[in-house]
């Protein structure tokens, strides 16, 4: 069996090689590295048009929701703050459509920093746009403590307290619908994990697993990403085809013999 694909979403931004310059899909090289590392083959995912999420839902094995700016306020029916980013709607509205596919069709997922942001507000949550003290450096990320829940799958992945690499500013304020927050900060006001009830992989933290040595919860990604579908017929086996019965002939009538004259 071959590597499980996972999906990679990323940015479009003007980008230049050589004398070109070009709007190009753009991603931090440390996912494609990680999945591959953990046993994946990685593709990335630029903001398409709607009408193409569910072939995308239907071929892949797996997704990744990258990090990266904010999610539009307007979304969860918020003025945007000073310090929330200037949104970029094509992503926003590609990636809400996205997740909420893959939720439907019990897609393994895996939400890394504003991925946790997409998966809360594509289940009608709402958040915090900005937690001035909580994130320390801009362009950097900082280790910090993370405690997670008892019996949660973070919990069985990664133990009850996990050192992680993060540099977020926002976090979710009311939970949407079938998610339960499973990790937080070390004086539990923040909440850096959410896991999606019912779903096989379905799994949201703020920190970057992609920038660390830990490769645990990638890797059980990919090992969720193999599995088949739950919703997939399985195959039969082709039939040998039955030789079709000649439909029986007739019999003839016996022609009667003319009657003797005397």
């Amino acid at each position: 069996m071959g590597r499980p694909i996972i999906g990679i979403t990323c940015d479009l931004e003007a980008a230049r090689w050589g004398d070109w310059v070009r709007e190009a899909a753009v991603s931090p090289v440390t996912y494609t590295r990680v999945v591959e590392r953990a046993g994946g083959a990685p593709v990335l995912l630029p903001p398409v048009p709607p009408d193409s999420v569910t072939a995308l839902a239907g071929r892949l094995d797996g997704l990744l929701f990258t990090g990266g700016r904010d999610v539009d306020p307007a979304l969860y029916e918020q003025q945007r703050l000073d310090d929330t980013d200037v949104p970029e709607h094509r992503r926003d509205r590609f990636e809400l459509v996205l997740m909420r596919a893959a939720l439907q069709v019990g897609l393994p997922f895996l939400a890394i920093g504003r991925g946790l942001h997409v998966l809360t507000v594509a289940r009608g949550g709402t958040l915090f746009q900005d937690l001035p003290t909580h994130r320390q450096d801009r362009v950097r990320y900082l280790p910090h403590d993370v405690h997670l829940a008892e019996g949660s799958l973070l919990a069985r992945l990664l133990g009850s307290k996990v050192q992680v690499l993060a540099a977020h500013h926002q976090a979710p304020d009311r939970l949407g619908d079938g998610l339960k927050a499973t990790g937080w900060s070390p004086d539990k006001d923040v909440v850096e994990a959410l896991e999606v009830a019912g779903h096989r992989f379905g799994v949201a933290v703020h920190w970057h697993p992609e920038e660390s040595d830990d490769i645990r919860l990638m890797t059980a990604l990919v090992e969720a990403a193999a599995e088949p579908r739950r919703d997939e017929p399985k195959r039969q086996e082709p039939q040998a085809p039955q030789a079709a019965q000649q439909p029986k002939k007739p019999a003839a009538a016996k022609p009667k013999a003319p009657a003797r004259t005397r």
